[in-house]
């Protein structure tokens, strides 16, 4: 993470300062952006006394900023991916669809101009989406997406940009939506539009604005990572938008929850971060005469939000709200016993990915799961279950697929997860697992990571098969049987249950192993709701989660790291290094 950047431009680099006519004197303009708060709307765990950082203590920086510079000289944007990833706004995405949306009322109490349109509110669907737009236009709060592209006109879904007025300069903030969307989420939430290369047309999309509305200042908010800048990564294109565009002040990106600012030449780059942990600070300082920008100025830092600040008259006025969503948490959903931690994904079979398997099996016409550890650290104790531990258990509002793939596309498959998760182990004291050092760039503490993303550690359940750590990708997986001892065929056609995510190419292991994502719906055989759904309705019917259930070698057949003592000391060495323990 980069701070404190500051930069003096001289009057060669001002081409694109100002295209209408200023009067004489010095300008300051303050840019504040949140970005992938991932519906940290609340101060509150919902359990116990427990605190998060929130827009509730983020709204006192921003309070301190106007307070500060004068609210008419300060913008506030958010880049994206704001209606997923906490109780708050699942319940008001799907439960309570008759009330104002929460989110609309908490960024027009907070003085938000704009909104950028993020892959996880897409994830939302129509329903959501389209609503919170309405909601969010009464305000004046747009959702941006100039990228989204109607299949019927040709126009953008929602708007392409947004005029403000702020400091006395006319400012045109420009917002675009991940380009990757189709990768990742089933057509079915996108329906009617399709998503272009952000790079491919911002340049061209400023050049229109500037000539249409003479704006004096320039924000692109794009919900993409922010990348190498080589223009090879649809997915973070953050830093190609930042090296190439020109007429162009500040650029906003997000996605990657990597905070970052930097500022070079004529513009800066910001990076919030997520959930609410800073808030992006930058500023643009014009000094015009005779008519002319003759210096230009940028700051950029990030504010780390503390949760101690939090904004006692903002969580006053949304008391109401968040009682409402603390008593739907708290709901009695069930009882479990047997303790679910999440981190034992990472050493072999665990009962946590086996209950993720055991409700996907559960499903017709499934014979194998393909399932990956989607909460990276968390614990969920024996006793009474609340609707707040599904949550642990599956953070995210994937649906399940059933597709067809054959026996030697199954073991491909394998073979291209375990290449993520592990190393050719060669002799005692090799890591097993596939760990870097790394500094954790929300923390910022120094430590030891996975290179690659846990969410992408696929095992496959309806299969007894090994996993050698001493032997390469292509050699490692060795399959003997299906799970109730019969044989397991190459050439036979199987139905695997996996996430909707996976089926639209998240991840790229189907991709790699040759699977034409783009023509999934060939292979899909049966679609049910989001898996999450699955474990309640499982609950429904019987509110007790048992061991011999969720670990039925019946169902689940068996897997694991052999030659089993060289792995289990390596990857107990690793989670040590990774995990302290």
């Amino acid at each position: 993470m980069k701070t404190g950047h500051i930069l003096l431009i001289g009057a060669a680099l001002l081409s694109f300062a100002c295209t209408r006519s200023l009067k004489d004197g010095e300008y300051t303009l303050t840019v504040l952006s949140t970005n992938d708060v991932h519906g940290t709307w609340f101060d509150s765990t919902y359990i116990g006394t427990g605190a998060k950082k929130s827009l509730m203590a983020v709204n006192t920086y921003v309070d301190s900023v106007r307070t500060a510079d004068g609210a008419g000289n300060v913008i506030l944007v958010d880049v994206g991916d704001c209606l997923q990833g906490d109780n708050a706004p699942y319940y008001y995405n799907y439960v309570d669809t008759l009330s104002p949306h929460l989110f609309p009322r908490l960024l027009h109490y907070m003085g938000y101009d704009a909104v950028v349109w993020g892959n996880h509110d897409v994830e939302t669907g129509h329903k959501v989406y389209d609503r919170v737009q309405k909601e969010l236009t009464q305000y004046g709060i747009p959702f941006l997406a100039g990228n989204a592209i109607r299949n019927d006109n040709g126009k953008s879904y929602f708007p392409p940009y947004k005029i403000v007025k702020k400091a006395g300069l006319k400012v045109a903030i420009l917002g675009y939506e991940n380009a990757n969307i189709k990768a990742w989420l089933a057509e079915e939430v996108w329906s009617g539009m399709h998503f272009e290369r952000i790079a491919s047309r911002v340049q061209q999309d400023v050049d229109a604005v500037r000539a249409k509305e003479h704006p004096d200042v320039v924000i692109v908010g794009v919900h993409s990572g922010t990348g190498e800048g080589d223009g090879n990564n649809a997915e973070s294109e953050g830093m190609d938008i930042f090296k190439m565009v020109q007429g162009v002040d500040f650029v906003l990106c997000s996605h990657d929850h990597r905070p970052l600012v930097l500022v070079e030449e004529e513009k800066a780059l910001m990076n919030s971060g997520s959930h609410s942990r800073y808030l992006a600070h930058g500023k643009l300082h014009l000094k015009v005469e005779g008519g002319k920008v003759v210096s230009k100025a940028l700051e950029a830092d990030l504010i780390p939000v503390r949760v101690e600040k939090t904004d006692p008259v903002m969580r006053e006025a949304f008391r109401q709200e968040y009682e409402t969503v603390k008593a739907f948490t708290l709901r009695e959903v069930g009882q479990l016993n047997v303790a679910l931690r999440t981190r034992d994904a990472y050493k072999g079979m665990s009962d946590y990915v086996n209950l993720i398997h055991t409700i996907c099996l559960q499903q017709e016409p499934a014979q194998l799961s393909i399932a990956a550890p989607l909460t990276f650290d968390g614990n969920v104790e024996t006793g009474t279950l609340v609707f707040n531990d599904l949550f642990t258990l599956y953070p995210f509002e994937n649906q399940l697929y059933v597709i067809t793939m054959s026996g030697d596309e199954v073991r491909r498959y394998l073979e291209a997860s375990y290449d993520r998760w592990i190393n050719t182990v060669s002799q005692k004291g090799d890591h097993v697992l596939r760990i870097i050092p790394k500094d954790n760039t929300r923390t910022q503490q120094k430590g030891w990571s996975f290179h690659g993303l846990a969410y992408n550690f696929d095992s496959v359940a309806g299969l007894n098969y090994t996993v050698d750590v001493t032997k390469p990708r292509g050699e490692r997986v060795l399959i003997t049987t299906l799970a109730d001892g019969t044989p397991f065929s190459p050439e036979q056609t199987y139905n695997v249950a996996l996430t909707s995510y996976r089926a639209s190419g998240g991840g790229s292991l189907l991709d790699e192993i040759g699977i034409d994502t783009d023509l999934i719906d060939q292979r899909v055989v049966a679609r049910y709701p989001e898996i999450r759904n699955l474990i309640y309705q499982r609950l429904e019917k019987d509110p007790s989660l048992d061991l011999e259930e969720i670990s039925n070698p019946a169902l689940l057949g068996t897997w694991k790291f052999v030659p089993e003592a060289l792995a289990k000391k390596g990857i107990e060495d690793d989670m040590k290094l990774m995990f302290g323990e």
